[in-house]
């Protein structure tokens, strides 16, 4: 994932959950999110995308999907999850970057509470996931935490796995020095 502020690369977890990580991909294959922007940006919190473009217009998107969370993947630092409304099986095209921990968004089954669903781990980039929930926001419409300058999701494409080391060791690189 390309941004305005950095390269940001995830690991998905087809294992755990093959129903987000089908319906991201399929996002993604199409060159659904190139251009969209993090439309909600809380520093404490998250970082949120995917579903908006620069002026604010929501893009349409294809039927929600099943809400996967109680897959065991819990919603830290790091990891990406699908958004949602707050009925559980509304998940579409958004999806949110943790950027602390936030256990109270993890499904508990004893409890039959449906989370947000976890299906993959930011395993470089995260100095731009941190660019990205520094930025300065504000209200915009009926809109809060909307970054001033919009974030701008550039590229969001599949990567091989020598291409995905490549960037994993670039980066790694560019945090030691």
């Amino acid at each position: 994932m390309t941004t305005s502020k950095g390269d940001i690369v995830l690991q998905l977890d087809p294992e755990k959950a093959p129903i987000s990580v089908e319906n991201f991909l399929k996002y993604v294959d199409r060159g659904f999110y190139d251009g969209l922007v993090f439309h909600r940006v809380i520093p404490t919190f998250m970082i949120q995308g995917g579903g908006f473009t620069p002026d604010m217009k929501q893009k349409a998107t294809d039927p929600a999907i099943k809400n996967e969370s109680f897959n065991g993947l819990p919603n830290v630092r790091g990891s990406i999850a699908m958004a949602r409304l707050s009925a559980p099986d509304t998940a579409t095209s958004q999806f949110f970057i943790n950027v602390k921990d936030n256990p109270g968004l993890d499904g508990n089954p004893d409890l039959d509470k449906p989370g947000y669903a976890v299906f993959g781990m930011v395993v470089a980039g995260m100095d731009a996931v941190d660019a990205i929930k520094a930025v300065e926001t504000g209200t915009r419409s009926q809109f809060q935490n909307v970054p001033v300058e919009p974030v701008i999701m550039t590229k969001v494409s599949r990567l091989t796995a020598a291409e995905a080391t490549k960037r994993i060791e670039a980066s790694k690189a560019k945090a030691s020095s």
